[in-house]
């Protein structure tokens, strides 16, 4: 066995657990961090022989991934951080277990995501990249100026953990599969866009970037001052990635990932518009009270 703790943060992912969890046998241990879902997710969990820790959000943080990492259920040092829509491939799997066979190098490493839409797994187009396989004694999170927005949930949100050590990069890839309805997909991603967007206007995403390496900082700083995000994030997934080589399926993503980099762009435009109606409408009685009869 892997001497590694997989934690899988669920809240109602019944749907998706059971692809998740039939990939990782060959793992020590299995947690499922289940936040009283209202499905079967704690029962497919049990079924498969993981172990289910109930998580109850008391909107402070530790939230949820860093609260896992510190739990004393958590038996290995090296905790692999899946979501339940994120399939691990036979080659990671593989690539996982010679690395703590041999002995890693680094304190955490990156892994890639492949991602399928529309049912079909995409060869080309973007790939999310993400801090996944941690070793928890070097391992915390941030904590941004964010537990007061509106709709905000009890998962960090995107941003990495911050490492005391080097960071290293896996050459496998997982599947990102999401099987819920497209619906389920615009509404977490209009949470997400929310999010951002309120934290950008308070300075946290720059706070946030600020604890990651050089090049990801300058280009993820970049691409927040780029006019017209939506359009580069499209162009760059399905022009510069070749996703028009994945046709159909190719298209929509890139659309879909555009879509959701004008939904940030509108929510900020909101909260400033939205600023200045409450200013106006402040100084609106003033104004009366200050006009002789």
């Amino acid at each position: 066995m892997i001497p590694v703790s997989v934690v899988i943060p669920t809240k109602n992912e019944a749907v998706n657990l059971p692809h998740c969890l039939a990939a990782l046998k060959a793992f020590d241990q299995v947690i499922v961090c289940d936040s009283e879902s209202a499905d079967a997710t704690a029962a497919i969990a049990r079924r498969f022989g993981a172990e289910v820790l109930p998580f109850v959000w008391n909107r402070q943080y530790p939230k949820k991934k860093e609260w896992s990492l510190k739990h004393p259920s958590v038996r290995n040092d090296w905790v692999f951080m899946l979501d339940a829509d994120e399939i691990v491939s036979l080659a990671l799997v593989q690539e996982i277990s010679a690395l703590l066979r041999q002995g890693p190098r680094c304190s955490a490493y990156f892994i890639e995501g492949r991602f399928v839409f529309l049912g079909e797994q995409l060869r080309f187009g973007h790939r999310n990249c993400k801090m996944m396989l941690v070793d928890r004694r070097r391992t915390t999170f941030p904590h941004p100026d964010d537990l007061d927005i509106p709709g905000g949930w009890e998962v960090e949100g995107h941003y990495q953990p911050t490492i005391d050590g080097r960071i290293g990069r896996l050459k496998s890839s997982l599947l990102h599969w999401d099987r819920k309805p497209a619906a389920a997909y615009f509404g977490r991603h209009d949470l997400y866009a929310d999010w951002e967007a309120r934290l950008a206007q308070r300075g946290g995403l720059a706070k946030l970037a600020a604890s990651e390496s050089l090049s990801r900082r300058l280009m993820k700083t970049a691409f927040r001052k780029i006019p017209g995000r939506w359009l580069t994030a499209f162009l760059h997934s399905y022009v510069l990635k070749l996703g028009f080589l994945d046709g159909s399926a190719g298209f929509h993503f890139a659309m879909a990932r555009g879509f959701y980099y004008w939904q940030i762009a509108l929510r900020g435009r909101t909260l400033v518009a939205e600023a200045k109606v409450a200013e106006n409408a402040g100084s609106a009685p003033a104004a009366l009270a200050s006009q002789k009869p």
